[in-house]
């Protein structure tokens, strides 16, 4: 199973459940979770109020954002399927869950400061500025909490956040949605009762349904929405 199939299983199973349902509880659209819309169906005037007072606000600085970018990215990196993390507006959406769930804001800061004292240790380079094998050397040892040595342990609490929120970010978003082939309730066409049990059970289609529900090129078939 490779990282984005892990991570699909992780948003849509029972690990992360939890931000899933919190970060959802008061965002309606798949597309607003990850970009932090507002004005999307089913927000009330104070609800919409209350998303334009955090769109206006700044919580991570730019070199954070960029920080927060690249680990996005290296947990869901663009593949034949779909675009990547950042493509879907995680940062952004990251951004505004801080804003919206505060308790956020000192974990995930901490945990920046704590990937560039970090790197500047091992490379003598903060994280955006080391190289693409060094950012992923420093993140397997922080990636697998079994395997990570313990003077990682705050590291390994904050990637496990930055990956349970990008996963969330990620499979709420219109990419993560189509990467996991969701397609909710779509019209289709019912081809009716199969003749064999309504003979079965000595049934049939009265004329008034045939006539009512079914177009004389299409008898035999109903149209419904499947459930």
């Amino acid at each position: 199973m490779n990282r984005r199939d892990s991570l699909k299983a992780l948003a849509v199973g029972t690990v992360s459940v939890g931000t899933l349902i919190t970060a959802c509880d008061k965002k309606d659209g798949a597309e607003s979770l990850a970009a932090g819309k507002t004005g999307v169906y089913g927000r009330t005037a104070e609800e919409k109020l209350i998303d334009e007072k955090l769109m206006a606000e700044k919580f991570f600085s730019a070199p954070e954002m960029s920080t927060i970018t690249v680990l996005c990215d290296i947990i869901i990196p663009r593949d034949e399927k779909s675009g990547s993390a950042s493509d879907a507006k995680v940062p952004e959406f990251i951004e505004f869950i801080v804003k919206d769930q505060p308790r956020y804001k000192i974990p995930l800061r901490g945990g920046l400061k704590w990937l560039d004292v970090k790197s500047l240790r091992l490379f003598k380079k903060s994280f955006t500025d080391a190289s693409k094998e060094q950012q992923i050397e420093l993140v397997e040892m922080i990636a697998f909490p079994e395997k990570a040595a313990p003077e990682n342990a705050a590291g390994v609490s904050f990637f496990n956040t930055m990956r349970n929120l990008t996963a969330t970010g990620f499979f709420t978003s219109k990419e993560g949605i189509t990467d996991i082939q969701y397609k909710g309730n779509q019209p289709n066409a019912w081809d009716g009762v199969p003749d064999e049990v309504l003979k079965q059970y000595g049934l049939e289609y009265d004329e008034k349904t045939l006539a009512e529900c079914l177009k004389a090129e299409d008898r035999g078939k109903i149209m419904t929405w499947d459930s």
